[in-house]
């Protein structure tokens, strides 16, 4: 029996980016400033309760505060919307950007679309904060969660402009092939939709190594957050794949039956921190010297 881990796993750059900029506010702020992030920093229940721990208050955007002239509140690697941003600015806040640098460049490349009059696809979830905070540069847009809404967003908008101009975004952790699927399904309507590649070279490469691994075990695991996309995704690569997969996000949640695989793989999402994943690295190989 063995464990083989994907080529590609854990950390992004914007996550990690996200991160230090988090410590490094926490330690400036020490014993002056009262230190928020907007929603969670980053989608892992491990890396949160740590900060928790250090200090670092989760602020609801119902919720605002009147005033927070002496609070630092960091924006997260998700994004916000810029009237949040403005919003928090009014009431005094001292804001650091965590906002991931590719994040950014998909709300900067929905504002400069919606300026020069195109109707805007934007392809994901649609709760989730990423989605929300893209939302924010272009309020008209079509939020699209798979082919079938987006067929019928499509058609809707041609009965009452069969001329428009047309953009499609992604969410950046949206699978390659869910992306296509939904263009397509727009190009219907409006063939020359034009396609931002929005995807995340992170998101791609995690899910490229996943795909790679996959032929090579009889079972795995995806570490991560529940709550993450990036994660979700990686757990049904895995499943579409045929493989039985699992997603755990710490230790006590990797399931017994593990053990009756000969070849175990284990990915992670790009919220996952290496610690985690060496925790879960090294409770399988336990496992499976226990078997052999």
């Amino acid at each position: 029996m063995k464990l083989i881990k994907a080529e590609v796993l854990g950390y992004c750059m914007g996550v990690r980016r996200a991160v230090t900029m988090a410590e490094e506010a926490l330690k400036a702020a020490a014993g002056v400033h009262r230190v928020y992030t907007l929603g969670p920093l980053i989608h892992n229940p491990q890396v949160l309760e740590q900060f928790r721990s250090q200090g670092l208050e989760v602020l609801d955007e119902a919720k605002l505060p009147e005033d927070l002239r002496s609070a630092v509140v960091i924006i997260r690697a998700h994004g916000i919307t810029p009237q949040l941003e403005t919003a928090l600015a009014c009431k005094g806040a001292r804001l650091v950007d965590a906002t991931c640098p590719t994040v950014k460049k998909s709300q900067m490349k929905a504002c400069s679309l919606t300026e020069v009059g195109y109707r805007i696809f934007l392809a994901g979830e649609r709760c989730h904060g990423e989605v929300i905070g893209i939302q924010g540069y272009a309020p008209a847009c079509l939020v699209v969660g798979d082919p079938g809404e987006a067929e019928e967003r499509a058609q809707t908008l041609y009965r009452s402009a069969p001329a428009a101009k047309t953009a499609l975004l992604g969410q950046t952790t949206i699978a390659p092939d869910e992306y296509l699927g939904i263009a397509q399904a727009i190009q219907a309507y409006f063939p020359n939709l034009e396609i931002i590649d929005t995807i995340c070279k992170a998101t791609r490469d995690r899910q490229h190594a996943l795909s790679k691994l996959c032929p090579q075990v009889d079972a795995l695991l995806v570490a991560g957050g529940k709550e993450s996309a990036n994660t979700r995704r990686l757990l049904a690569i895995a499943e579409a794949q045929g493989k039985q997969a699992w997603l755990v996000e710490r230790v006590a949640d990797i399931p017994p039956e593990i053990r009756a695989y000969p070849v175990v793989g284990l990915a992670a999402g790009a919220s996952t921190p290496d610690e985690l994943i060496g925790l879960i690295a090294k409770a399988l190989n336990r496992a499976l010297k226990r078997k052999a």
